[in-house]
């Protein structure tokens, strides 16, 4: 199947290369390969050889004939999740908490399964979020947007940013990072825990207010993304989240962990203008407490 792609190189950007612009675009290298011998892009209507500029205005167009994709074929489940934002690539939901972002065997009422009622069609995944956190979750609506999706996560171009209610067990300054490797709880298979030889794992945590002594609100940015890591994280610095089941030692049955994926950036594929993403504040419970 062929995909075609157009935009305008942006006014306040500085001429460069056809090369150089589909490496800015964070196009896979056989992608580049085939689009040269193909000669399959084009700047105002004509091929561009790869070192010919591209200046400020020009009409750019890109034609991939050759994107695969193993993924898989996600059944419809009937109900419609909450959209925050869509364009003729991506699709951005509020995942309710509880509710896993994508299906195993024969399930059917994953995030996932939502968006394929509301699309008509499988969607394809981009970043996952626990069940148990709510928020925001993007997701691509054709396979040839994958790829670059991928490669912003891995760049840092995409962001993401968290709230959360913790519990200020031991003294925190205002604003940190918290660098500490995770891998797999050898005790519990559900669980991630601190170890030596884990993946390297970088949270950054900024306290917006304090809700009474113990209690407070944060803002989280991940730079790596780990299974569990904002919970792991904070429970290692004895801050855990407020109604954590695995990781808050004071957990109670009644309480819903206190996380939401607030905010979203990236640079929209094929393009290179950059996207901003947030949850409206009446769509995130721990604001209305």
């Amino acid at each position: 199947m062929s995909y075609y792609f157009t935009f305008n190189f942006p006014q306040n950007l500085n001429p460069c290369s056809v090369n150089n612009l589909l490496r800015l675009l964070l196009i896979p290298r056989k992608w580049r390969h085939f689009l040269r011998v193909e000669r399959k892009v084009l700047i105002n209507g004509r091929y561009y050889h790869f070192n010919q500029k591209v200046k400020p205005k020009d009409k750019v167009e890109l034609w991939l004939n050759h994107v695969e994709s193993k993924q898989h074929t996600y059944p419809a489940s009937g109900k419609n999740p909450e959209v925050i934002y869509e364009d003729d690539n991506l699709l951005i939901i509020n995942k309710p908490a509880g509710q896993k972002t994508h299906p195993n065997s024969n399930e059917t009422n994953t995030a996932l399964n939502d968006c394929a009622t509301y699309l008509g069609f499988s969607p394809f995944i981009v970043h996952r979020l626990d069940m148990l956190t709510s928020g925001l979750l993007l997701v691509a609506k054709n396979p040839a947007v994958v790829p670059i999706l991928n490669r912003e996560l891995t760049s840092k171009l995409f962001q993401r940013e968290y709230l959360a209610v913790i519990n200020i067990n031991e003294p925190i300054a205002n604003r940190g990072t918290i660098d500490l490797p995770i891998g797999h709880d050898p005790l519990d298979q559900r669980k991630r825990k601190i170890i030596s030889n884990g993946q390297k794992s970088i949270t950054h945590y900024q306290i917006l207010k304090h809700l009474d002594n113990n209690t407070a609100l944060v803002k989280l940015e991940l730079e790596t993304g780990r299974t569990h890591q904002i919970r792991v994280h904070l429970a290692a610095i004895d801050c855990p989240i407020v109604g954590d089941p695995l990781y808050n030692p004071d957990f109670k049955n009644e309480q819903f962990l206190h996380l939401t994926a607030y905010q979203i950036s990236l640079q929209k594929p094929f393009t290179l203008d950059k996207l901003k993403v947030k949850l409206p504040d009446e769509n995130i419970p721990l604001l209305q407490n």
